[in-house]
């Protein structure tokens, strides 16, 4: 039995579709379409161009049709973001970039409301001022009377399968990175919506990943020339989720690191862990598949090499990532360290600047190249790594002989020598492809054709090719470590 199923995979600077082929015992990968998601700024707020994106997932539609048949399709995107609609169901302005300043300082603030301790041993999540709880919050701050005029918010994936199908629904995995979820029972958190004067009306009824099935609207079909029952599948919308379904990992207790924008560091749990250590390393329990926890720490990931590669190409140095990895190699080891969370970072523009400016001011010496700059940001971010793989053990009270690295950090070979070398365990490296191939594992879980996720990364595994790297010099990283701050 052949089955084609389609994946439309939005990053937070990216976006592709790619259709599945399962013949009952692998995977393969055929994409039929790339295209860049460009925020744009406008008056001083950064939107998400939500009309563009839908234009270029019927592009996908179409060029999928032109390459092949399918028979459903999957969508997942970044978290916490989300869009309006009125009573009608039309959207009220574009969806707003996590990285806007709306929500700066919120998060002190709500906790003048609900003690953070409450706070998170209502939700389990990691606070972050992105988080939709803080957005929404935002609002109903400093613009009620859109609240008023809203019926309903979508997050993104749900948001794009309604533009799709004109059916509304929540699902599981991306409401949960909202920290709006009650971490006991799966559903919105009244107290948290009252306290903070945020409608709970708006948000809809909450969904498991693959529950949802429905089918494309006849618009979207006579448009794209599509013919069939095509449906749309809720998979785990947060791609995050998406890709820790991918994980091809034999035993049951195993560690992840979803390397891309963001690093995602953690392990999957059958039940959250809601304790005095979590909330004091600021983890997360985040809603997966069959019921399943991931209980990780987002990091800020290959969003610093990527924000300075665009400052260095806009002043005239078009630097490859290849350009970057060799400058790095050819600079002083553990000359310099930074926390790659701090606040800073997290904003667009000068990251160079603001990194020489973090090391000045830590240690009175500052990376004076560009490859000194990349070579800081590779081992301090190997660095945190390593402190959070800490964490996670002391927390959940198990030891992990190996890290799993999933997403496009993969091809980032050095980074991956790195964590390996940093964390004192070997890093197995694969798929690229995990958010997509999880997209796809779920679509065809909900279509009887795979039995289960255990099943599902038993032929992801079956179908790509994982590299290892061992852990090389770790009397000089574990020096390092020592005083790298991160620890």
């Amino acid at each position: 039995m052949i089955k084609k199923v389609l994946a439309i995979d939005f990053g937070a600077s990216s976006g592709r579709a790619i259709i599945g082929t399962f013949d009952g015992e692998k995977i393969s990968l055929n994409e039929v379409h790339r295209f860049t998601n460009d925020p744009v700024s406008v008056g001083g707020t950064v939107y998400w161009d939500v009309l563009r994106l839908f234009h270029e997932i019927k592009q996908s539609l179409i060029k999928a049709r032109t390459a092949d048949s399918f028979d459903s399709i999957g969508i997942d995107t970044w978290g916490v973001d989300f869009g309006l609609l009125d009573k009608d169901g039309r959207l009220l302005e574009n969806p707003i970039h996590y990285r806007d300043k709306r929500t700066v300082g919120l998060v002190e603030k709500a906790f003048e409301i609900i003690p953070k301790e409450r706070f998170y041993e209502l939700t389990g999540i990691q606070f972050m001022e992105l988080n939709t709880v803080f957005q929404l919050y935002s609002l109903a701050l400093e613009r009620k009377d859109l609240l008023e005029r809203a019926d309903k918010f979508l997050f993104m994936p749900d948001l794009f399968a309604y533009m799709l199908t004109g059916e509304q629904a929540t699902e599981y995995s991306i409401a949960t990175t909202s920290q709006l979820v009650d971490i006991k029972t799966g559903t919105w958190c009244s107290e948290i919506f009252d306290k903070l004067g945020i409608p709970q009306r708006l948000a809809g009824e909450i969904k498991l990943p693959g529950e949802v099935s429905r089918a494309l609207s006849p618009l979207i079909k006579e448009e794209c020339g599509l013919e069939g029952d095509i449906r749309v599948i809720s998979v785990c919308g947060h791609d995050t989720q998406s890709a820790i379904t991918a994980v091809p990992a034999e035993e049951k207790d195993f560690i992840f690191l979803s390397s891309g924008t963001w690093s995602l560091f953690g392990t999957e749990l059958d039940e959250p862990i809601v304790n005095e250590t979590s909330l004091e390393m600021n983890v997360t329990n985040e809603g997966g598949c069959e019921g399943k926890t991931g209980f990780l720490k987002n990091i800020t990931g290959l969003w610093l090499i990527q924000e300075s590669r665009r400052h260095w190409n806009r002043h005239g140095k078009d630097y490859s990532y290849a350009d970057l990895e060799k400058l790095a190699l050819e600079s002083e080891p553990f000359a310099h360290f930074i926390d790659p969370d701090y606040e800073e970072f997290g904003k667009m523009g000068n990251i160079p600047q603001r990194i020489r400016d973090y090391c000045k001011n830590a240690t009175g010496r500052f990376p004076g190249t560009d490859g000194a700059i990349v070579r800081c940001i590779y081992e301090s971010l190997a660095m945190k790594y390593r402190a959070t793989f800490e964490k996670i053990k002391s927390c959940t009270g198990k030891d992990y002989k190996e890290i799993h690295v999933i997403g496009g950090g993969v091809k980032d070979g050095l980074l991956c020598q790195m964590t390996a070398n940093a964390c004192g365990v070997p890093v197995k490296a694969g798929p690229i492809e995990a958010t997509v191939l999880g997209n796809i594992a779920v679509q065809l879980i909900a279509q009887g054709c795979i039995k289960d996720v255990a099943e599902a990364r038993k032929i992801i595994a079956n179908s790509e090719n994982i590299k290892v790297y061992y852990p090389e010099n770790t009397a000089e990283w574990n020096a390092a470590y020592l005083r790298s701050g991160n620890n």
